[in-house]
């Protein structure tokens, strides 16, 4: 089992990346849980969504307290947040920043992972004209996770875009762009 523990603020798409995670992961075949955790916040807030991903029927219904993958949506989220904490050995971290790999590395110090940086942010103004990091950084995951391959990602994500977007077909064109830039944006620090 693949568990995914993502940290984001309220408004990011943290838990609209982890939903779309569970369907695409679905459409392949996969059991799967993909649910948030968050009380009375606002936009703007700490939220916490998580992923489980199996071959086998998931029995277990909790929070995740050991993932295999942690995903920052929000740099800044590492000042007030251990989101390290509990990550297994092997495991690795996937965060949204701009800044130079030597630098991302300092910040997770402690960490005897693999790191991934992805800029998001960037990936997203560019393709679809707006600050919304979660469908780049949703590419980079499944990239990172192994859990299929860039062509299965691809075409899913292509039918969950036109059922999620049938009114608005003009966003899946940027959607798309996004996903297929930063499915070789992440890079290893």
């Amino acid at each position: 089992m693949i568990e995914i523990r993502w940290h984001g603020r309220g408004g990011q798409g943290a838990k609209t990346a982890a939903l779309l995670l569970a369907d695409v992961a679905f459409a392949t075949g996969m059991h799967v849980q993909g649910f948030p955790e968050y009380g009375p916040e606002r936009m703007g807030a700490p939220i916490t969504a998580y992923n489980r991903l199996d071959a086998k029927p998931i029995r277990v219904h909790s929070n995740i307290y050991s993932p295999d993958f942690v995903v920052v949506v929000d740099e800044s989220l590492v000042e007030t947040v251990d989101v390290a904490a509990g990550i297994k050995k092997n495991g690795a971290i996937i965060i949204n920043t701009g800044k130079e790999p030597s630098k991302v590395r300092k910040i997770f110090a402690k960490f005897p992972g693999d790191i991934y940086a992805i800029d998001a942010r960037d990936i997203s103004q560019r393709t679809v004209g707006k600050n919304l990091p979660n469908t780049p950084l949703l590419a980079a995951v499944v990239r990172v996770c192994g859990v299929m391959s860039e062509q299965e990602f691809i075409g899913n994500m292509e039918e969950s875009f036109k059922h999620k977007f049938a009114a608005k077909p003009e966003v899946i064109e940027g959607n798309m762009a996004a996903i297929r830039e930063a499915w070789k944006g992440a890079v290893r620090v």
